[in-house]
């Protein structure tokens, strides 16, 4: 999120207290937990863990959180191990708070089962993890919404533009942003390879489950409509590329589990390059957009060395835009 919406939201915990009044909770047991692109807060009932998870209308539209559920929802109906949103007392799934500084829209999630694993996860482990995501992909392959849709690859360019117009000297960025568009118009859209992906499939949004042997799996704030292969490319996100990118023993073993499920097409290994570009491209924008106005007087002890860490990334995703496609 924006960092200046960050330190309002953090300010104080009113905004927190205003919303879980809507859900049942043990008093006094609500926490902060972190901020990202939302604000999460963890709290106990009858000794069960939740997350209360809210932002600003600015950041996400209502129809995005329903389409997000709704997903969720499909998934859970279809045996897909993932964490599930909890109704309010008032029976609804998002409640909403008017504060002095704006609109917040809530929801609550039970706590996922199941550990965080790292980079030291066994070969089986890492194919489990690759066979979660081709079975996500199953299911999105065939999954029709109700009511709301996710965005598409097409509305974050377009978000990309917007942002780019904002910063008008970043000239490599917008050329870039060009090149990557005519890039993904070229690539073929077919049910087995474009659908709704999670975006975001990385070992801290997936928790093992060593009873069940299988993942289960949080976060699918970030979803949209786009290649299955970038779904696989973004959960790398450190995958080298130069050389071999399948050299990683992690990825071999994490593709071998996905193609146990689903096949890859043969270019996948050239996509690859292409949309790890579109990782940075979009990342180097949200970066962009997180530093808009985050210079202040009087801003939290804390304020000044995010800024500075987001700042070295946005610079080192700059640097990569100079190389043509």
């Amino acid at each position: 999120m924006n960092l200046k919406t960050m330190v309002i939201g953090l300010s104080s915990d009113h905004v927190a207290k205003d919303l879980i009044r809507n859900w049942e909770h043990d008093e006094g047991s609500l926490r902060f937990w972190r901020a990202s692109s939302n604000f999460v807060y963890a709290f106990q009932r009858n000794q069960e863990r939740f997350f209360l998870r809210f932002s600003t209308e600015q950041d996400h539209a209502i129809e995005h959180i329903e389409a997000e559920l709704e997903f969720m929802q499909y998934l859970i109906a279809n045996h897909y191990p993932c964490v599930s949103p909890v109704s309010s007392m008032n029976n609804k799934f998002i409640e909403t708070v008017q504060t002095a500084e704006g609109k917040y829209f809530a929801v609550v999630f039970h706590a996922a089962q199941g550990m965080n694993l790292d980079e030291s996860l066994s070969p089986e482990q890492c194919e489990e993890w690759g066979r979660s995501l081709a079975r996500l992909h199953s299911l999105s392959a065939v999954y029709e919404p109700v009511h709301s849709e996710r965005k598409d690859w097409r509305d974050i360019m377009g978000w990309i533009e917007q942002v780019l117009q904002k910063h008008p000297q970043e000239q490599e960025a917008a050329a870039e942003l060009k090149r990557m568009t005519l890039w993904l118009k070229s690539q073929p859209v077919t049910k087995e390879t474009y659908g709704l992906i999670h975006y975001d499939f990385q070992l801290d949004n997936v928790f093992y489950d060593e009873e069940q042997h299988s993942f289960n799996v949080i976060d699918f704030d970030d979803a949209f409509y786009s290649w299955y292969t970038l779904d696989i490319v973004s959960a790398f996100p450190d995958m080298p590329d130069q050389g071999d990118p399948l050299s990683s023993e992690h990825m071999q073993s994490f593709l071998k589990g996905y193609r146990s499920v689903r096949v890859l097409g043969d270019d996948f290994i050239e996509q690859i390059p292409y949309f790890q570009r579109f990782m940075n491209l979009y990342g180097f924008s949200r970066l962009l957009g997180s530093l808009d106005d985050s210079e202040m007087d009087q801003g939290p002890d804390w304020l000044e060395g995010v800024r500075l860490k987001f700042a070295r990334s946005r610079d080192n995703l700059r640097q990569g835009f100079t190389r043509g496609i």
